[in-house]
């Protein structure tokens, strides 16, 4: 085959579905969305600002991310930085942290709760 192949990613808080291609990060096929509410931030591990869970699926590290927003506990329960993650199968994603609010809002689907 030619090229890379894509992996299915859901956010189930939106409904919202796209492709994010092997070796490529969650973030940057977020951002593909088009949307105002996906802050992209340093894309380096070190801001935080793309915290998500993973809710299914797996994902694999693309290199480190800074503790002070990912701690070992939260790691533990699935919970990285999209930008420094990529995906290795279908995966469905929460948004946490400082990206939420402006994710969701800008969908108009907030969270029911």
């Amino acid at each position: 085959m030619f090229g890379l192949s894509a992996h299915q990613v859901a956010i189930p808080e939106t409904g919202e579905s796209f492709a994010c291609k092997d070796k490529e990060a969650l973030l940057a096929a977020m951002v593909k969305l088009g949307r105002k509410g996906i802050p992209v931030g340093c894309l380096n591990g070190g801001c935080g600002v793309c915290k998500v869970r993973v809710l299914r699926g797996e994902v694999q590290p693309t290199g480190p991310i800074s503790r002070a927003h990912v701690s070992a506990e939260e790691e533990a329960t699935r919970v990285t930085l999209a930008c420094r993650a990529t995906p290795t199968s279908d995966v469905a994603l929460e948004i946490l942290g400082k990206m939420k609010k402006s994710f969701l809002a800008q969908c108009g689907k907030p969270k029911a709760n």
